[in-house]
């Protein structure tokens, strides 16, 4: 069935199956390289995105300690504001002399206040009371 094949078919069959096998390491070595580079440079990209988000949040977290430090001086200055704010103390004055029974004319003369003012501390008193 089979002719009788010559001795040197084994070995070129063997050659070329190795030939075959040799570029394929060389096409997958070569694929292997680019591949390897793209992902050092993607990595490297990566990297720099990363430590500039990193010092852009350091920036906006260093911002924001600032914010919080002049809102809490603010409040401070606003605090100290109510606190020392001689028409405030008048107006408490008066609303704790309209809860003793003063008169309109009584807030007048003893808080500093004008009659509408003291009408309308008499007021609110009054209607908070009922």
């Amino acid at each position: 069935m089979f002719a009788e094949m010559p001795s040197y078919v084994p070995w070129v069959l063997t050659s070329v199956a190795l030939a075959l096998v040799f570029v394929q390491g060389l096409i997958l070595g070569r694929q292997n390289r680019q591949l390897k580079a793209s992902l050092k440079e993607r990595c490297d990209t990566l990297g720099r995105e990363l430590h500039a988000t990193a010092s852009g949040s350091m920036g906006v977290g260093q911002r924001l300690v600032v914010c919080e430090r002049q809102l809490h001086e603010l409040r401070s200055t606003m605090d100290e504001m109510r606190q020392n704010d001689p028409l405030r103390i008048s107006y408490d004055e008066a609303s704790r002399l309209v809860d003793l029974g003063a008169d309109i004319d009584d807030l007048m003369n003893t808080c500093g206040i004008s009659r509408p003012e003291a009408e309308l501390v008499s007021a609110l008193k009054k209607r908070q009371a009922a």
